[in-house]
């Protein structure tokens, strides 16, 4: 059984993971820190009675369901409403880029200016190709190389079989290294 300050920890741990995940898969702040949240919870109140080591494996598990469940609610709400930001002219959007300027926290803070461009560049650029590889793809990218789960655990939490994730993998490692040299970087 996990103890109170490990179940603490592990969510500390994989928060910001967990929502760079849920952005890459919505494509929408709101929407992935939401299904962070209540991934988080579900967890916390449903799985707090299992050991430590079951975490993380639950935890994905719950994350992949949780993303799933955005887009089944996104699909059948786009059958039935019609977007009001759809009904507004381009004219009407008078903001200072400066508003949307983020600061990343994790860039190294005694590197050069130029050399900390040079790195946030890339991160955009391995951002957006990972965003614009197809879900199954990117979902299997992130569990094996971001989580680093192992191929049987990464099946487990996708729910296919370890022949999918391989491919998958090797799609997606394929489709980001055409994507970054196209854009200049050499993987």
């Amino acid at each position: 059984m996990a103890s109170r300050p490990e179940l603490a920890d592990f969510l500390a741990d994989v928060e910001r993971r967990a929502f760079k995940q849920a952005l890459f898969a919505v494509r929408d702040e709101d929407a992935a820190l939401d299904i962070v949240q209540d991934s988080m919870m579900r967890l916390a109140e449903k799985y707090s009675d299992r050991p430590a080591g079951e975490l993380p494996l639950l935890f994905q598990r719950i994350l992949q369901n949780a993303i799933r469940d955005y887009y089944r609610r996104s699909r059948t709400r786009a059958g039935h409403f019609v977007s009001l930001s759809a009904l507004e002219s381009p004219e009407d959007d008078v903001s200072d880029p400066l508003d949307h300027l983020e600061i990343d926290e994790e860039l190294n803070r005694f590197a050069t200016p130029h050399a900390a461009l040079l790195q946030a560049e890339t991160l955009n650029l391995v951002e957006e190709a990972l965003q614009n590889l197809p879900p199954r793809q990117r979902e299997a990218f992130l569990l094996r190389y971001w989580e680093g789960l192992d191929i049987a655990a990464t099946a487990a939490v996708m729910g296919c079989t370890e022949g999918s994730v391989k491919t998958h993998c090797s799609r997606a490692t394929h489709a980001l290294a055409v994507a970054l040299e196209a854009k200049g970087l050499r993987p």
